[in-house]
């Protein structure tokens, strides 16, 4: 009923070099969330379409690292990783994690 996660080391290796080597774009997309959490009223819309395209940035490095471990598997091996990346993405970088599955 129960059963582990057959990716779940990989992919959690897979998401530490990516806030590792993509910390910039994980504390870009924070400070345009707290920017646009601050904004009045007349800023608020163009600080978050700032904080989208910063989610929209990392959500497309973080599906580039999925799709091309995915080609190294074969079709029902490949189904299974990219549904335990995108969970893992939600649970441990959950802005991004919005996104993930339409890449």
């Amino acid at each position: 009923m129960f059963r582990r996660a057959r990716f779940a080391e990989l992919i959690g290796r897979q998401l530490e070099l990516f806030e590792r080597d993509h910390g910039d774009v994980v504390a870009d997309a924070r400070g345009r969330l707290a920017e646009y959490n601050r904004a009045g009223r007349d800023e608020a819309e163009e600080l978050y379409g700032d904080y989208a395209d910063a989610i929209e940035t990392g959500t497309e490095i973080l599906a580039d690292i999925r799709d091309t471990y995915m080609r190294t598997l074969d079709e029902d091996r490949a189904a299974i990783y990219e549904l335990e990346f995108n969970r893992a993405v939600a649970k441990r970088l959950p802005a991004f994690g919005l996104e993930i599955e339409n890449r």
